[in-house]
């Protein structure tokens, strides 16, 4: 709820890379530090209050890598400023460990970073290294999104939750409607088994979508309560069918529906502000 207006506010993320598409999926797909920047600055334009930046190797496969991280950090604050809040992934694709991906998130240090719990807790032996992530993160104020692909994840980080694992009074989370596999295809109902009675709650929650029915799935989010993230990552058809030129017309596309209920959008800074109070 946006205090200044009384109106509920939504916070629109952005995730305009992925790991997985390249330019021949989409020409404009950014992929350098450059073009990360610049979609940047159009999609705060459009709405967008965060980007969630993947970064890649030369030949254009997937990579964590801090000093990559930080060169994506500097180049997107250095044309967008504050006006966006930069969250970095911590996606393994297959291809790295929980103590490699933990590793990188201490050395990039970044302002925010999503964190699959199916990658980095894949069994119970993983709980303490995890937790003692979160809790650095908390010390160096690390904005923390965890990312749910199936409400029985949901169940797990409560459970760790009341373990004391966690250490904030309640955590950002992103649920994720899909897979990412070929011809994924969300649909706004596959938001409600997040949502259904008996599954833990959480004060601050996003929605992801794959496919044609993005738009429709984040609004169905935004109405139920939540925050939305829209993108190249996952989905470059607008809601009339015709394909994106860009990540902002994505942007863009949420930022009018969630305005025509009368909801306020959130800045960068209004994020930010929220997300600090949030996490103290």
């Amino acid at each position: 709820m946006s205090i200044e207006t009384g109106l509920k506010s939504v916070a629109i993320a952005v995730a305009p890379n992925g790991g997985r598409k390249t330019k021949v999926d989409h020409p404009n797909l950014p992929l350098t530090a450059a073009e990360l920047a610049e979609t940047a600055v159009r999609c705060v334009e459009a709405g967008a209050a965060m980007i969630h930046v993947h970064v890649r190797k030369k030949d254009g496969s997937h990579l964590l890598d801090a000093g990559a991280y930080r060169d994506v950090m500097s180049a997107i604050r250095s044309r967008a400023g504050d006006d966006i809040v930069v969250q970095i992934t911590s996606e393994a694709l297959g291809l790295y460990t929980p103590p490699e991906q933990i590793a990188v998130v201490k050395k990039t240090c970044p302002e925010a970073v999503s964190l699959a719990l199916r990658e980095l807790v894949p069994d119970a032996s993983f709980e303490p290294a995890f937790a003692e992530l979160l809790l650095w993160m908390a010390r160096e104020r690390v904005f923390p999104q965890i990312i749910l692909y199936d409400p029985s994840e949901a169940a797990l980080l409560a459970d760790m939750q009341t373990r004391g694992l966690i250490p904030w009074s309640t955590i950002p989370v992103l649920f994720v409607l899909g897979r990412y596999t070929a011809g994924q295809t969300s649909q706004p109902t596959d938001l409600l088994p997040f949502l259904a009675a008996g599954i833990p709650r959480f004060e601050h929650w996003s929605v992801c979508a794959f496919g044609r029915h993005e738009a429709a799935c984040v609004s169905a989010g935004a109405l139920l309560g939540g925050n939305v993230r829209v993108g190249f990552e996952n989905n470059s058809w607008l809601p009339d069918g015709t394909t994106a030129s860009g990540n902002e017309d994505l942007v863009f596309a949420a930022s009018q529906t969630i305005q025509s209920v009368n909801y306020k959008l959130e800045s960068g800074s209004d994020l930010r502000k929220r997300l600090t109070e949030l996490l103290g």
